[in-house]
Parts: structure tokens; C-alpha cells; sequence
């Protein structure tokens, strides 16, 4: 999961070079400066944040900078997944600032969303005066001890001799290994302080040595397995983006024949258009990739983590399969589920090598009869299950607006290229299933945390930083309700993102699952109004008024009730380019995301629709 120089377009410069480099010009300079120069160095251009006391005195020489643009937010909340956004939609490092005590709080759940889905962020907070530390000041907080959990690595800064050093770590760090979020702390008196500045800084990072070229005895050891396999899958994830290897995973894919499945932080890796490919796995997955991965017989899996959503229960998942397990984390490896070749390395380098040896196996004559007929059996369930139990969606019978329908048609009418971003919950599960994904980086959630709220502040930080590329943000109405105000940050920075509210007048997810297992009693997931004992004249009403409040924020709004319209709306959204644009689509709230495996269930058990359990035979086939 190495973000490489190729695949970042991020050059950071941690370490001096020896020999005939010049010295390094040395400015006098407050802190503060420093600071920002350092950003500047290390080809941050964008920072997502709000000013308050610990910190505004780096807001000063910001004012001056002629490379970091800073964009205010609304909220700290959505600084952090701006940030976010920016860094899954660049492949560069997102910043995001805040200050002390409640702004460095409120940057912990997109710390927590980054660190869960591997996403290169550097957040920088501001701290109390270093002689006030420990004391409860006002507006203190620790802030390291808090995301230490969370951060691939934080630090404190007291003097500001130590920032440039600091900030050039931390964009390392950020950006190469396994990515992921990296806090910087920095006491007030720091960045009032005198200091001077030179770059490159001389950095101290003993033991932070990430291996990126794989094992080759491992390397030959899987491209045998793959060989000699009857069922073979490729268990693609999302090191396989972050590493920049998608054009390699094709290689390999097409070398071996080999059905491919890409987790939901991998759709774009493989084109969803490819006959290799077999879906999305997980708990609303494809029936054809969960099922693939419970009959293989060799399961090769490439930047990918087991995480339960893919596996269903454990102990029953992929029970015929041999395991190679590439990633760049060996911390990941043999963590969920015991692998027969583990392989510690960059995907890229590892899938690259994968494929040299898959020739040689080749080459030698080493296949087996699956194998040299391209797995015809393999695929000859896989078509069957294919065609059996495709993807798919009832309309209403009233006559309204199906949600899946409304983002298959945002996705196909969208200019070649979109971007886009999705919160959580039921409309993310459409978005991954109805929109077709052909390339890496135009896919954007919040895959591990699950963090409502994500997608209207990561289309704006995605935006920021493609603003050449169409943005859309495929909400629901819950997680509209957490973060839309950062809409008025877009309209005031001239960042035109594009919003479906998916408004089925409840918390979706959750209301299916009350559906289905809580014998429909909906106890609090009703949004729209409130109890008639409280409200009576709410009744059947939405509130709020997602028009009225989106145009107050300086957005054009629309609403779309109607199916006849729906084409006409999407095509008015798409034509506007130079102001944010939402539109309320009403959908009918008794929608479904299928297929389904219930949480603590096997993937055995998959229904491909409720009350419809797939009927694939006794199993293993020796």
C-alpha cells in the first residue's frame, strides 16, 4: 500500500542528500512561519481548517503564503474528511487544522475514518503554551494521548526549532508504508517563538522502515499455488489503489484467467465493466463474489484485510480455500484469518512480481489442467451464478421514486470521469452496486468506520483538489443532516460539488434492519417529523425543508418527486458548473439493499433477496 512519488505526484524531501547538495538557506523566522514554510516544502497546497486561539498564530504568515491555499470550513469535523476526500481523490497527503481542546476533538472521527481505510492525512492542531500543559488550561486537551489509537503517529511539539523536522516526518510517514493519518501538536509558545528555518530538515525516524519489495521465495511459492488451483479468486482491496497498482492487477488478472472481487475501498481498481470481474464482496456483496470466495480453493488476496463485512462469520468463511495474503502491513497478515503464503510488500511491486512468476510457471509447464484451460469449470458456475442472480431492484408499485434507480441514472448520466463520494448506510450500497466504476480514485466512502456525515465534506475536499473533474456527493437524508452546512463552504469558495439527498424520511439502514429484525417495530428512525402527540400539524411533513436550507447556504436546489423527471433534473444539475447544486429526491422509504448476509451469520447463508436463499450444490469440488 506504498504511495509512491508516481502515484501521489507528492515529492516530500525528509532527508537531506549527501555530497554536492548546497547548504541549505537559514531564515530567521517566528514559528509560526516556519510552519507554513515547511507545508510549502512539502507541496501541501490545500488545508481544510478553522482558526482559534493555540493556532492563529500560524493563521498570520498563512495570510501570506502564496502556495497553501486555506479553505474555512464550518466545522472541524469537516476539515478532517475534506482532507480526506482530498487525499483518496489525489492520492496526495490531505491536511486539515485546528485548535486546541474542542477543535482537536472534533478532528477525532475522520482521524478514526482515515486510519481505518489507510488514508495519507497530516492533521495539525494547535496546544496550549507549553508551561500550561497538564494544568486543565482553557481549551486544553490531550490531544496526542487521545488519537493515539488512531494515528499511525502523532506528535508534540514544544520548541520551534523542532517544526520543519517534525512536519517533514509526518508527511513521511503519511504518505509512504501503509498510509494513514499522522497528528501534529504544537504549543502556542512554539509557534510564537523565534526560530530559524532551513530545508531540508535533517529527519529522525529510527526503525520506521516500511518493506516494499516482497519475498521471492513467498512470490513463487503463491504463483504455484495459482497455478495449480481448480478456484482460484483475487481478493482485491484497497492497497491495491493506494499503491497505484491497477494497471498491474490487470495484467495479472488476465494472465491467470482468475475471477477478480474488489471491496468496497477497492471499486475502481478492476473495471466493473471486465468479464473478470464478479462484484463486490461482503455483507452486500454480490452473490457471485461472496459465493466465489466460499467455494475457492485459493483465495489470493492483495491489499485486503479480512474485515468481518467480507467474511460473515469466520470460522465458516472460504472453508476449502488456501490462503496467499499480500499486504504491506504484516500486521495485517494472519490477523482474521491464517495465511499459507504470506507476503510482506508494496502491491504494486508484489502484484508486478506475481506476474513475472505466473510467466515462468507458464513458461516451465507448470499448470494444472485447470489452469491451461483458463479454470472452464471455475467459470462455468461463476456465468451460471451470474445470470442466476444478478443485481437488481423492484419499482414502487405506487409510482414513486425508486433510490436505486435514482443513482443508476446519476451515475450513467454523469460526465466521463465523476467523482464520486457517498455517506453511509443504504444509498452507499446503491452507489457501489448501480454506478459502474471503471477507474481507480472515482470511488470515495467511508469504508471501515462507517462515519455518517462523510460524503458532503469529502466531495468538497475531492473537489478542491480535482476541480477540473465533476463531483457528486450521493447522500442520505440522516447523514445530510450531520454535515451539510460545509455546502456553505463550498459556495464560498467557489467549490461547485453536486449533492443527491436519497430522502426516504428515515435513518435507512437501520429501519431495514428493523424490518427484518425487530418485527418492524421502528422505534426512532423516522426523520421527517416527529410523534402526533408531539406535533400533530408535522404529520407527513419533511422537515426540514431540504431546498430552503440548501438555497440559504447558497446552493441551487431542486426537488425531484416524479420518475418522469428524473432524467430532465440530473441533466439540469449536471449543466450547472459554477455553484453547488442539491436536489432532494423523495424515494419511497420501504427500499432494500440486496443481497444481504445478516451480521454473525456464515456467507453460506447469503439471500440474494428477502425470503430468497441461492441454491449452489454441496460445495467442494474435488
Amino acid at each position: 500500500m506504498l504511495m509512491t512519488e508516481q502515484a501521489t505526484g507528492h515529492h516530500p524531501q525528509p532527508r537531506p542528500r549527501s555530497g554536492a547538495t548546497p547548504a541549505p538557506t537559514v531564515e530567521h523566522v517566528t514559528g509560526a512561519q516556519s510552519l507554513i514554510r515547511s507545508l510549502e516544502e512539502v507541496g501541501a497546497d490545500t488545508v481544510f481548517g478553522i482558526p482559534g486561539g493555540a493556532i492563529l498564530p500560524a493563521y498570520d504568515p498563512m495570510m501570506d503564503s502564496k502556495k497553501v491555499r486555506h479553505v474555512l470550513v464550518r466545522h472541524e469535523q469537516g476539515a478532517g474528511h475534506a482532507a480526506t476526500g482530498y487525499a483518496q481523490a489525489t492520492g496526495k497527503v490531505g491536511v486539515c487544522m485546528a485548535t486546541s481542546g474542542p477543535g482537536a476533538t472534533n478532528l477525532v472521527t475522520p482521524i478514526a475514518d482515515a486510519h481505518m481505510d489507510s488514508v495519507p492525512m497530516v492533521a495539525i492542531t494547535g496546544q496550549v503554551a507549553s508551561k500550561a500543559i497538564g494544568t486543565d488550561a482553557f481549551q486544553e486537551a490531550d490531544i496526542c494521548g487521545i488519537t493515539m489509537p488512531i494515528t499511525k503517529h502523532n506528535f508534540l511539539v514544544t520548541k520551534a526549532e523542532d517544526i520543519p523536522r517534525t512536519i517533514a516526518e509526518a508527511f513521511h510517514i503519511a504518505s509512504t508504508g501503509r498510509p494513514g493519518p499522522v497528528l501534529v501538536d504544537i504549543a502556542k509558545d512554539a509557534l510564537q517563538a523565534k526560530t530559524t528555518f532551513s530545508w531540508p530538515p535533517q529527519t529522525e525516524l529510527p526503525g520506521y522502515r516500511p518493506v516494499t519489495k516482497p519475498h521471492a521465495k513467498q512470490i513463487r511459492e503463491a504463483a504455484k499455488l495459482i497455478t495449480a488451483a481448480k478456484r482460484p479468486v483475487l481478493y482485491v482491496g484497497g492497497g491495491v489503489i493506494k499503491s497505484g497498482a491497477t494497471a498491474e492487477l490487470k495484467v495479472l488478472a488476465e494472465l491467470t484467467g482468475a475471477p477478480v472481487t474488489t471491496t468496497l475501498m477497492a471499486l475502481g481498481a478492476f473495471p466493473d465493466s471486465h468479464p473478470l470481474h464478479v462484484g463486490m464482496p461482503g455483507m452486500h456483496g454480490a452473490v457471485t463474489a461472496v459465493t466465489a470466495l466460499q467455494k475457492a480453493d485459493l483465495i489470493v488476496a492483495l491489499g485486503a484485510r479480512f474485515d468481518d463485512r467480507v467474511t460473515g462469520k469466520l470460522d465458516s468463511f472460504a472453508p476449502y480455500a488456501k490462503i496467499v495474503h499480500a499486504d504491506i502491513d504484516p500486521a495485517e497478515i494472519g490477523k482474521n484469518r491464517a495465511a499459507d503464503v504470506p507476503i510482506v510488500g508494496d502491491a504494486r511491486e508484489v502484484i508486478a512480481d506475481l506476474v513475472q512468476a505466473v510467466q515462468a510457471e507458464h513458461s516451465e509447464g507448470n499448470q494444472g489442467e485447470a489452469a491451461r484451460t483458463g479454470y472452464a469449470a471455475w467459470w462455468s458456475d461463476l456465468n451460471r451464478w451470474r445470470e442466476t442472480y444478478p443485481l437488481g431492484y423492484d419499482l414502487p408499485e405506487d409510482g414513486s421514486l425508486s433510490p436505486q434507480q435514482v443513482i443508476q441514472r446519476i451515475g450513467q448520466l454523469a460526465p466521463e470521469g465523476t467523482i464520486f463520494a457517498a455517506g453511509v448506510g443504504q444509498h452507499q450500497m446503491w452507489a457501489a452496486h448501480f454506478i459502474d466504476y471503471e477507474k481507480p480514485a472515482t470511488w470515495l466512502n467511508s469504508g471501515g468506520a462507517g462515519t455518517m456525515g462523510y460524503a458532503v465534506p469529502a466531495a468538497m475536499g475531492a473537489k478542491a483538489g480535482m476541480p477540473d473533474r465533476t463531483v457528486w456527493a450521493i447522500d442520505g437524508d440522516g447523514c445530510f443532516q450531520m454535515t451539510n452546512q460545509e455546502l456553505t463552504t463550498c459556495a464560498l469558495n467557489n467549490i461547485p460539488i453536486k449533492v443527491a439527498i436519497i430522502n426516504n424520511g428515515a435513518l435507512g439502514m437501520v429501519r431495514q434492519w428493523q424490518t427484518l429484525f425487530y418485527n418492524q417495530r421502528y422505534s426512532n428512525t423516522v426523520l421527517h417529523s416527529g410523534p402526533d402527540d408531539v406535533n400533530p400539524e408535522a404529520k407527513g411533513t419533511r422537515v426540514p425543508d431540504f431546498v430552503k436550507l440548501s438555497e440559504a447556504m447558497g446552493c441551487v436546489a431542486l426537488r425531484c418527486e416524479d420518475p418522469a423527471d428524473l432524467d430532465k433534473v440530473i441533466a439540469e444539475a449536471n449543466a450547472i458548473n459554477d455553484r453547488p447544486v442539491v436536489i432532494d429526491f423523495i424515494v419511497h422509504e420501504d427500499a432494500q439493499v440486496w443481497p444481504m448476509v445478516a451480521a454473525g451469520t456464515s456467507n453460506d447463508e447469503v439471500m440474494a433477496a428477502r425470503g430468497v436463499r441461492p441454491d449452489f450444490g454441496d460445495g467442494e469440488d474435488d
